[in-house]
C-alpha cells in the first residue's frame, strides 16, 4: 500500500506577482525549487496565511535569485502579492518507506532567498 506524504515544503514564500490571463500554475524561483526538491510541473498544494485559501496547482520554474513567486491563472485570485503562502509537495511512500523518510523544509528570508533546509521531523 502506498500512502502520501510530505516530500517538500517552502515555508513563508511572499506573492511577489499575481497573472490571471496566464494558463495556470505557480511560478518558482528555480533557486526555491532546488532547495526544497520540487520540480518542474509537479503538483503542488498552496496555503495563504493572509486570506486561508487552500489550492492545488503546479511548480513553472522561475528566473534564478529572482525571488519570484507568482500566482498564474485561477489561482492568481487566490492572493495578492506581499501575502505569504506555504507550498508543499508530496510523495507516495510505503509504510516501510516512510518509516525512514525525512521531509525538506525550507525557510524563506527576506527577497524570497532559502535560508535554511530542515528536516521537519526535528520540529
Amino acid at each position: 500500500m502506498l500512502i502520501q506524504y510530505l516530500k517538500s515544503k517552502i515555508h513563508m514564500a511572499v506573492i511577489t506577482d499575481a497573472q490571471p490571463d496566464y494558463v495556470g500554475s505557480l511560478t518558482i524561483d528555480l533557486d526555491l525549487m532546488e532547495a526544497s526538491g520540487l520540480a518542474p510541473n509537479q503538483k503542488i498544494l498552496v496555503t495563504n496565511g493572509a486570506n486561508g485559501n487552500r489550492f492545488e496547482t503546479y511548480v513553472l520554474e522561475g528566473r534564478r535569485g529572482a525571488g519570484e513567486i507568482c500566482l498564474n491563472g485561477p489561482a492568481a485570485h487566490m492572493g495578492a502579492p506581499g501575502d505569504k503562502v506555504v507550498i508543499m509537495g508530496f510523495c507516495l511512500l510505503t509504510p516501510e518507506e516512510a518509516r525512514h523518510h525525512r521531509p525538506t523544509v525550507v525557510f524563506v528570508r527576506e527577497g524570497n532567498k532559502p535560508a535554511l533546509n530542515v528536516e521537519a521531523a526535528s520540529h
